[in-house]
């Protein structure tokens, strides 16, 4: 059991605390700085049961392999490998056409997904940020575990590839959450309230639409365990 736990001690904690992350699917067992190590396993094997139903609630896998249908923007994509089709992946008529070596199609499938992903969010960005007054010195994207976008303090902005793989309306409503943040960097009531103001209305079905579904947008591109 103490194999499949990550053990960690947070000097803030103050007590052992046994979690369980969707994203990564995996028990974190937390403990304060002076905790006995030995107690606080012996405490979680105990907990097999939960930890095993946690399991059985994580995301299904959903690899990039020939015959997988993946959200694109809305859309859903089928990936269809063919043996004299180009290397570089291009969607026509719901699929997502690809040749080149079998073994590489994950890789180029979702190299594929991240430039999509930048090209839709930069224009979101863009949208917003006219409507806001603002400038953004630039958009990337990148594959976080904890946040779907953040905004520095310099006006770049980066956001999580996978909200490709979101409903188009959950991809805006983070870009115009990470816009805001050039007027606000808090989220005190003004900043909620122009991020309403960008988006046309509040976005709280979007957020919560994340809260639900975020988890399983990491279970793209992997496959099942075991």
């Amino acid at each position: 059991m103490s194999e499949e736990i990550a053990v960690v001690r947070n000097p803030r904690a103050r007590r052992t605390r046994l979690s369980f992350d969707p994203v990564s699917g995996q028990a974190r067992l937390t403990l304060p700085p002076r905790a006995s190590l030995a107690k606080a396993l012996a405490w979680a094997r105990a907990q097999d049961a939960w930890i095993a139903h946690q399991r059985d609630r994580l995301p299904q896998a959903r690899p990039f392999v020939p015959g997988a249908t993946i959200p694109v923007d809305g859309q859903s994509l089928t990936i269809d490998w063919r043996s004299d089709a180009p290397r570089q992946p291009v969607a026509s008529d719901e699929r997502l056409v690809l040749g080149g070596p079998l073994e590489s199609v994950p890789r180029r499938v979702e190299a594929w997904l991240r430039r999509r992903a930048l090209v839709l969010l930069e224009q979101d960005t863009a949208l917003y940020a006219a409507r806001a007054g603002v400038t953004v010195s630039g958009v990337a994207v990148g594959d976080p575990r904890g946040r779907w976008g953040s905004c520095a303090h310099h006006g770049a902005i980066r956001y999580s590839w996978r909200l490709v793989l979101a409903p188009p309306e959950v991809r805006r409503a983070t870009a115009a959450h990470e816009v805001a943040h050039r007027v606000h960097m808090n989220h005190a009531p003004a900043f909620h309230a122009l991020v309403a103001e960008l988006f046309g209305r509040d976005p709280a079905p979007e957020r919560q639409w994340l809260r639900t579904n975020g988890a399983a947008l990491h279970w793209f591109g992997r496959s099942p365990p075991g």
